[in-house]
This record gives C-alpha cells, sequence and structure tokens, in this order.
C-alpha cells in the first residue's frame, strides 16, 4: 500500500512541536507494516536544503502564487515529496508567522495551494506515482481532502487532529479564490460561521478522522474540548478512531543517547544522578538531594502554565527547584523568570529551545510537569516514562491513556509510573507536587515507579499496526 501523507513539519528537516515528531516518526512504523509512505512538505529554506535534482512535475501558477515544482528527497532515508513554490513559502520567519503573534496574512493561499497540490498528487498528477490513499494532518493539510472530495477523486482520505483548537479560519472572501465550486460554499462544505474554516472543511471531508489519543478523541465531542467543532464531529463519531502517539527509539533512548552526561538503563538508575548534577550547573541551581523538577513545554494557558507560575512559591516551600525550558506568551514568560530572581539556586528558566538540553532534562530531573487543561496526546511525558522521569500530568487526553496514577492500589501492585490530577488549579497542581515530593521521599516506591515507566512500550510499533488496520479498512471498503 502506498500513502501519501501531508504535513506542514516532519522531524527532522523542519519541526514547531509535536506534529514534527509523529510525522517524520509514520513512515518508519509504517513500514513494517507493509505501508509506504512518501511525506509531502512545503518547500521552506530548511527543507529545500534536503532535496536536489530534476521536477517531477510543474505548476505554471499554483493558487495565485506564482510558478510551482514538485522535488523528490529523502527524510530519514524515506520517499519525500517537496513542493517547491518560492511566491508562497521561501521566506524568512517562521512557518506560520513572520514574528510572535503575526500570523503570515496569506496563510490560507498558502496551505489551500499546498492541499490542492496533494490532492492533485494523490490523483495521480505525477507520471509515474501512484497512491492509494491520502493521509493529512492538522489544518494546515486539511484542505486535501477537501480537494479530493470536490475534484471526485476515488482515493480514500484520512485527517488526524493533533490539536483541535488550531483551526485555520480565514475570512469568507478568501472563499471566491480557492478554486472550489459554488457548492462548496455550504455548511457541509467550508464555510464556517461565515467565514471559511479549513481544518472544519477537512473534517467534513475525509473519508476518516483520528485523533492521536482515545481520551481526546471522546473529549472532543463534548463543548469543552470541541471548540466550536464538536457537533461536526459526533455527527461523525462512527468515523472517528483515536490512535496514541509513539516515541521514536532511535531517538529517545537513554541508554544511547549522545545528549545526556551518562547514559543508563533501569538496571542502573545511579547513573541518572550525573545528568542531574550537569542540569544544576546549566540552570545555576543548588546541588541536594531533593527531587529537581522539570517543565519543557509552550508557555501558554492550554500548558496550563499560568497555574504553574503561581505554585512555584509552594514548590519551593516543599523542598522542590524547577529546571524550565520553553517560550511562549511574554506575559508567562516574565512570570517565570521572577520567579527565578526571587528563588536562585532553586529555579533555573532558559526561555527557547534547545533539543539536546530538552534530552538531558527528561535524563537528570527527577520528574516533568505537565499540568495542561487539554493535551491531545502530549510526548513529553512518554519521553518522561522513556527516561525515568516521573510525569506528573493533568487527567485529560493522552495524558490520561499513557500514565498509570500511583493511588493506593496502583502503588501496591507496582504498576504506578506517574501522578495524575483531575484540577488543574493551584489546589489541584500542588496537592500533585506535595505527592511527588512524599512518594520521592520512598526511594523504593518512586525508583519502582521509574522501572515501571522505562519497561512500557511506547515505540510506534502498536500504533503503526493501528494506523495501517485502519488505512486497509478503507481502501478495501
Amino acid at each position: 500500500m502506498k500513502v501519501l501523507s501531508v504535513a506542514s513539519e516532519a522531524y527532522p528537516l523542519v519541526k514547531t512541536g509535536g506534529l514534527a515528531d509523529v510525522v517524520g516518526a509514520l513512515p518508519a512504523a509504517l513500514s513494517e507494516q507493509g505501508v509506504q509512505v512518501t511525506t509531502l512538505l512545503p518547500g521552506y529554506p530548511a527543507v529545500m536544503k534536503a532535496v536536489s535534482g530534476k521536477p517531477v512535475h510543474r505548476w505554471r501558477d499554483l493558487m495565485g502564487g506564482g510558478e510551482a515544482r514538485l522535488l523528490r528527497g529523502e527524510i530519514a532515508g524515506r520517499p519525500l515529496l517537496v513542493l517547491e513554490a518560492p511566491g508562497l513559502f521561501a521566506r524568512e520567519g517562521g512557518l506560520y508567522a513572520a514574528a510572535a503573534g503575526a500570523e503570515w496574512p496569506d496563510n490560507w493561499q498558502r496551505f489551500a495551494a499546498f492541499g490542492q497540490a496533494a490532492a492533485q498528487i494523490a490523483s495521480g498528477a505525477v507520471k509515474g506515482t501512484r497512491f492509494d490513499l491520502l493521509h493529512a494532518h492538522d489544518w494546515q493539510g486539511a484542505m486535501a481532502p477537501v480537494y479530493l472530495r470536490y475534484a471526485g477523486a476515488p482515493v480514500k482520505s484520512v485527517l488526524t487532529v493533533h490539536n483541535i483548537a488550531f483551526q485555520g479560519q480565514f475570512g469568507a472572501e478568501v472563499f471566491a479564490r480557492l478554486q472550489l465550486p459554488p457548492e462548496a460554499w455550504s455548511i457541509d462544505g467550508v464555510e464556517y460561521y461565515g467565514g471559511v474554516g479549513f481544518l472544519k472543511a477537512g473534517l467534513a471531508a475525509a473519508t476518516a478522522i483520528t485523533t492521536v489519543s482515545p481520551t481526546y478523541a471522546r473529549e472532543i465531542l463534548r463543548p469543552e474540548f470541541g471548540m466550536g467543532l464538536e457537533g461536526l464531529i459526533a455527527g461523525r463519531a462512527a468515523q472517528l478512531t483515536g490512535i496514541v502517539n509513539g516515541i521514536d527509539p532511535a531517538v529517545w533512548n537513554p541508554r544511547t543517547d549522545a545528549s545526556l552526561s551518562a547514559r543508563y538503563d533501569e538496571a542502573d538508575l545511579a547513573r541518572r544522578a550525573q545528568n542531574k548534577r550537569a542540569i544544576e550547573r546549566l540552570f545555576s541551581l543548588d546541588e541536594d538531594e531533593g527531587p529537581l523538577f522539570t517543565v519543557v513545554t509552550r508557555l501558554t494557558w492550554q500548558k496550563g502554565m499560568d497555574v504553574l507560575a503561581g505554585a512555584l512559591d509552594a514548590l519551593v516551600d516543599m523542598g522542590g527547584r524547577l529546571a524550565l525550558l520553553g517560550s511562549g506568551d511574554e506575559g508567562l514568560e516574565q512570570a517565570f523568570l521572577l520567579a527565578a530572581s526571587r528563588h536562585p539556586g532553586r529555579i533555573g528558566v532558559r526561555i527557547g529551545y534547545d533539543e539536546a538540553l530538552s534530552h538531558l532534562l527528561q535524563g537528570g530531573a527527577d520528574a516533568i510537569v505537565i499540568p495542561s487543561r487539554f493535551e491531545p496526546c502530549g510526548l513529553t511525558q512518554l519521553y518522561g516514562l522513556a527516561y525515568g522521569c516521573v510525569p506528573i500530568v493533568a487527567r485529560v487526553g493522552g495524558l490520561a491513556d499513557t500514565v498509570i496514577d500511583a493511588n493506593p492500589a496502583a502503588l501496591a501492585a507496582g504498576v504506578a509510573t506517574g501522578i495524575q490530577f483531575d484540577d488543574v488549579s493551584h489546589e489541584g497542581l500542588t496537592y500533585a507536587l506535595r505527592k511527588a515530593v512524599s512518594l520521592y521521599a520512598q526511594p523504593a516506591r518512586w525508583r519502582r515507579m521509574q522501572q515501571r515507566g522505562m519497561a512500557a512500550d511506547f515505540s510506534w510499533k502498536t500504533s503503526g499496526a493501528a494506523y495501517a488496520a485502519l488505512y486497509r479498512s478503507l481502501v478495501n471498503a
């Protein structure tokens, strides 16, 4: 089976978040299931460095964005197609915004063109290339199933929602330039509250819908999580599946990770202390044997970072320390920096992102704090489990699916892998932190939680099999 994966980013070529990790890992996982995945990416400057050779297809004027070409390449040894459209993607700045909070004004055009090209490629526009199915990701890829639908193409499609909060909403005036038939302007098409909704349109058009965890698939049927799309999703519940994300053990493995000061496994957890010392030096933290918490995330309301910022004094009073790596809302960045100045030696903050440092934090901190208000799947808790960095998580989405709470029964049975809490508030989070400090003071129990987490299989093997089964059910229907 041949599948065209349509996404706006993929590790290791271009990444802003967990989407890239998922898209980058799926081809290898599906290869083991007899599925060949070709990844289609926009021709950002960083991606163009990975391709060479003659174009395999040309567009004279793609969606009004000028000339475009399709180039072949490889990503992690797997097939890659790149849409080289200089008028749309050859620009400095972020993938979706020129600067924080300032999205590119032509994002509708950029990703409509991307979706239209993807639909044409999947339908056989490139000589000698055919695909059995198209798999689109998030709002940036969501128009691909839409163009398939209105072209009457026989190719089946899957749309994966990695985060329903990001929907690709634009003004009604762009519809006339989308090169869709008039009937697409309808409640069953691209129209969304008087404007154009890319994710909404893709959800209506795709043959099947997936989310990145079973719990999130149930949550988005409710108004508090569905972000206005819960009615549409409820109407397509029979086509909705939740498949939890995996992680790539070739990238995230404490036994082989070159980013660590000391490599280790579950039988040699004492070596993690060397990584802990390295974190203390890098973040100017006091060296002691108390619990070291970490956070590696976007600093946003969704991630519950306002609640964590308000709990830092309590965390320090408990004897804890914090090493934080992240960036996001300016107000939250300042709140954490002020906390670091208020508690020197106890709280260390690095604004920004550093891939190697994120590995070290998982390999040396005792626990990772993830107080998300909603979390479709989450990857940092999976990294934490693999590295013996005990996750402290809100009981939502994929966090609930992947972490076994240290309740009395789970502790007695020796199966707990982390700490869950229900109320994303100062009281809820401080209760969870206090519970972590208490458990950390019981070394045998803490070590057992670490070992259980490290022994769990969160590779892509199981998830890859689930995607392959879904693909086959659609193609054979």
